[in-house]
């Protein structure tokens, strides 16, 4: 979240706002019914949540369902341990670089490296895994850094997966010419190391997946921009006040929270999300113009990733 537009002066939603984590259970419960098997905890940063380990007990006592968060991994060393009693199941963090120059350039809140890194290590510790790390690949400011990145990783056998530089939400200040396209980021790195692609592990998979012919592991490439794959999302998006998002690059979400707090019944909430989801026509990465571009889109640090 910059911090020339949420500075101390910013003023956040007041709590009563919020979807409680029982509103969060409510909501889950009638997603599951629909058939979602795969719930992701995210931000903004969700562990800057008082007691989000409250929230995860809640959702990992449902059967069948991978819950995993991603973070920025620096409260890990404090709080893995509880959220994996909690019923966690593993974790995704984000990391841009590993030179310290880069990667304060591109936190904007003072955390270092060294900080993610012990995150990592914490979440190893108690059996968050598969660890994932996300890389967002910017051209001209951490692409240098996707080798380093690669090597590091692989050593440790954790997934790394390089995203396209987005342009999620309108404060950014994202340009084309600085998305490092996936097709280059692979052959940098096959260059080095050989490599080849895998199949993905499900339908609607985000991730490009390749593996190095050593066995050493897998790393993955996200290409929303230079690849979209709109026609195989299966991706709705909870914001923490209750809207519900069909698309990361949304204008305008539809309220849940009115119909949770009004005493919607369970099937009531099953029958609003899929008028919802059903009809939708969301193609923004696909349709990608001056057009699109200028449209005021809901900032990532609000919709998650």
């Amino acid at each position: 979240m910059p911090k020339e537009v949420f500075g101390r002066n910013f003023h956040f939603l007041p709590q009563d706002q919020l979807l409680t984590f029982e509103e969060i259970e409510t909501l889950s419960l009638a997603f599951h019914a629909m058939g979602v098997r795969k719930l992701r905890l995210t931000g903004g940063e969700p562990l800057v949540r008082s007691q989000i380990e409250r929230l995860i007990a809640k959702l990992s006592a449902l059967p069948d369902t991978d819950l995993t968060m991603t973070t920025n991994g620096i409260l890990l060393p404090s709080m893995a341990e509880k959220l994996k009693a909690a019923g966690l199941k593993r974790v995704t963090i984000s990391l841009d670089s590993l030179d310290e120059a880069v990667f304060q350039g591109m936190n904007d809140v003072g955390a270092s490296v060294q900080d993610v890194l012990l995150g990592i290590d914490a979440a190893e510790r108690v059996g968050l895994h598969p660890i994932k790390i996300n890389m967002v690949v910017k051209r001209g400011m951490n692409d240098a850094s996707v080798l380093p990145m690669a090597r590091y990783f692989k050593e440790r056998g954790h997934i790394l997966r390089f995203i396209e530089y987005m342009d999620v939400g309108h404060t950014n200040g994202w340009r084309l010419d600085e998305v490092v396209p996936a097709v280059e980021i692979v052959e940098r790195i096959g260059e080095e190391m050989a490599v080849e692609p895998i199949e993905p592990n499900y339908h609607g998979e985000v991730a490009n997946r390749y593996r190095y012919l050593d066995g050493s592991g897998e790393f993955g490439v996200i290409a929303s921009v230079t690849q979209p794959f709109c026609q195989t999302c299966t991706r709705l998006r909870l914001s923490a006040d209750g809207m519900l998002y069909t698309c990361l690059f949304a204008v305008k979400g539809h309220d849940l929270r009115e119909a949770v707090r009004s005493g919607a019944s369970h099937e009531a909430l099953i029958e609003t999300i899929s008028s919802i989801w059903s009809p939708r026509t969301d193609r923004y990465s696909e349709q990608r113009s001056e057009e699109t571009e200028s449209l005021q889109r809901i900032e990532m640090s609000y919709i998650g990733g």
